[in-house]
């Protein structure tokens, strides 16, 4: 029913390419130290490249794989020494009964120890200098101070709290005896004798979600990658996010100019750690439509079953060269099954229709494909526990989600006209436009009666009015469907698309936006590097927090939020001015006529919100929001003159 949304080595999507030319370059570069970017957004596959990657050694006794997840680690003291020591207990583990391994294994983790040190008599030193206690000092002698009186009251004497400070100065001195560059450079031989003990020709680390650590976690990983730069036979592959990266990067040195000739500084950086990379492309729609049918036959038929796998034989390699030829078609699906199996040409058809628009609203992100995929299969399956799964076509619910998700306006317009009878006359006007063409044509009524010609004039003003057009020209057409029951089944869809409770890492960051407006003027970095459909998703939680409170003579929680959001990202602007006068207004409070500024900077938003706010002076259902209104138009005009 559901595809698991986890890195798999069931390459839908041929990027085996990409894992098997690391591979190579890896092997290729065999006496070099080597790093290695695998770069995309969140979701387009970069963890199931690693999986391939780390497949592709499998069978290699002289060759190591290591995972190191950054986020895992969140929170530990020195991620660098993390990283060193997960490789080092990888490399023992891979021999057991060599006692030579162990041996050098202990003197490399003795140089791990030193690191630790050396980060803690920065603390010791700091505390020494100016006799104000630092956070790190004052863990440590506070746990040396608990085991004291845990031992009981007889031992708390004078001489053993000056033990306890005379191991501080021991802690010191051993940490002056060598030079930071000594115990690198001695860092480096040591590990490169390890790798020859343990008969290891090369050392691989797979370096995975480091662009959803902190910056401080991100960096101190990358600062021990560089380590290994000098280290021959040590290769590091990097998924991650170039720009989070570029943004842990600025926010650990902030004092470091903005650019320097063509490239800013955390570029520079970047570059320099990684010396080749490799970027995920997003999907077109040739590649959107086969992933789509894959999707569908897989949740259908099973991983194991012959038919997904020969027909994923065959896309993998109509997804070598995907501009050629007809792509994934019905002559090739016969000559490769045999046959075209029902649940084939169901998955065929549906792919058809919405692939365009998935391509384009989901940025060719396999993520969200596949969670769009996943939504619609849940719902089919809860109309089928009610009881009502006869009455739903999937290639209607599909075209429904796609609005849904895409065009949240026109989705509440279609579920709000069709709550009585089942059908939306807006969405029939619109349907109607599609179908006259450019010039317009006559329609019947339901009596038989010809009517005026639709034109785009009688539809409603959404602000994706194109996009819509684009839309109902999908088949098939909505209009003669009873809509309800389709409404019924999505109407969880804030809980889909946009709660809280499927944003996994932004839940944090949704929390912060429905806070103080201090919490939310802090959270401003943070929004500002989103991915655009991260703030899409963050977006759409809070819009559905606001549109779910019933009072809204009181400013709702959120609704700052939701200015900063559009603030940070321009293209927020529209649905958000479209949200706000979706609100009714007899039950807004005078909250609403203010605050906006900043967040509708755009020129033509402004100006729409202009003859909003205009709207509201004019009417008379709401008295409170009237004055606040007309009040707050004296006082714009009074800025424009001065």
């Amino acid at each position: 029913m559901i595809i698991a949304d986890n890195e798999t080595a069931v390459d839908l999507l041929y990027y085996e390419a990409i894992a098997r030319t690391v591979v190579r370059l890896v092997c290729e570069k065999s006496d070099e130290p080597l790093s290695v970017g695998i770069h995309g957004d969140w979701g387009a596959g970069k963890s199931s490249v690693l999986m391939m990657v780390e497949d592709a050694f499998a069978a290699d006794d002289r060759v190591l794989c290591v995972r190191f997840n950054g986020w895992l680690f969140q929170g530990f003291e020195d991620a660098k020494a993390v990283l060193i020591e997960t490789i080092v207990d990888e490399l023992r583990r891979k021999r057991p009964a060599s006692a030579k391994v162990a041996e050098q294994a202990k003197k490399v983790l003795r140089r791990v120890d030193w690191m630790k040190l050396a980060r803690k008599a920065g603390a010791y030193g700091i505390t020494l200098a100016t006799g104000i206690p630092h956070p790190e000092t004052i863990k440590d002698l506070g746990t040396a101070a608990r085991a004291l009186i845990a031992s009981g009251a007889n031992d708390v004497t004078p001489e053993n709290i000056a033990a306890i400070v005379e191991g501080s100065n021991e802690f010191l001195r051993e940490v002056e005896e060598d030079s930071a560059p000594e115990q690198m450079h001695a860092f480096r031989e040591e590990f490169a004798e390890l790798l020859e003990r343990a008969e290891i020709d090369r050392l691989v680390v797979l370096v995975d979600d480091l662009d959803r650590c902190l910056p401080e976690t991100a960096i101190e990983t990358l600062e021990a990658i560089r380590l290994f730069l000098f280290v021959p036979r040590a290769a590091f592959v990097i998924a991650a996010d170039e720009g989070m990266i570029e943004y842990a990067v600025r926010q650990h040195f902030p004092d470091l100019p903005v650019a320097t000739g063509p490239a800013t500084y955390a570029r520079n950086y970047l570059e320099k750690l990684i010396q080749v990379p490799f970027r995920l492309p997003s999907l077109g729609y040739a590649e959107t439509r086969i992933y789509v049918i894959l999707l569908l036959v897989l949740n259908e038929c099973g991983e194991e079953s012959k038919t997904f796998k020969k027909l994923a034989e065959l896309a993998r390699e109509v997804l070598r060269r995907p501009w050629k030829g007809p792509g994934l078609d019905r002559k090739a699906i016969e000559t490769a099954l045999g046959n075209v199996p029902t649940e084939v040409e169901r998955s065929m058809e549906l792919a058809g229709r919405i692939a365009p628009i998935l391509a384009d609203g989901a940025r060719g992100n396999p993520r969200q494909i596949k969670r769009f995929i996943n939504t619609m299969m849940l719902r089919l399956a809860i109309a089928e526990e009610r009881g009502f799964r006869d009455e739903l076509k999937m290639s209607v619910l599909a075209k429904i989600m796609l609005a849904e998700r895409f065009a949240p306006e026109l989705y509440d317009a279609m579920a709000r006209g069709s709550a009585n009878t089942g059908a939306s006359e807006e969405l029939a006007a619109l349907e109607a436009v599609v179908a006259a063409g450019p010039t317009g044509m006559e329609t019947k009524s339901a009596d038989g009666k010809e009517s005026a010609p639709s034109t785009e004039a009688s539809l409603p003003d959404w602000p994706n009015l194109e996009w819509a057009k684009q839309w109902a020209a999908i088949d098939p057409p909505l209009a003669e469907n009873d809509l309800r029951p389709y409404v019924f089944v999505t109407r969880d869809r804030r809980s889909v698309f946009g709660a809280v409770t499927s944003l996994g890492e932004l839940d944090e960051l949704v929390a912060k936006l429905q806070g103080s407006p201090l919490q939310v003027k802090q959270a401003a970095a943070e929004i500002a590097r989103l991915q655009s459909l991260e703030a899409e998703q963050v977006f759409d939680a809070l819009r559905a927090k606001v549109r779910d409170t019933e009072d809204l003579t009181q400013e709702p929680v959120g609704v700052k939020g939701l200015a900063e959001m559009a603030r940070q990202h321009p293209f927020l602007q529209r649905p958000l001015l479209s949200f706000v006068q979706d609100l009714p207004v007899s039950k807004l409070g005078p909250w609403v006529v203010s605050g906006w500024a900043s967040a509708f900077s755009e020129a033509d938003v402004a100006s729409d919100f202009a003859t909003t706010l205009k709207g509201w002076a004019d009417q008379d259902d709401n008295k409170p929001l009237k004055a606040a209104a007309t009040a707050a138009m004296k006082l714009s005009s009074k800025r424009k003159r001065s």
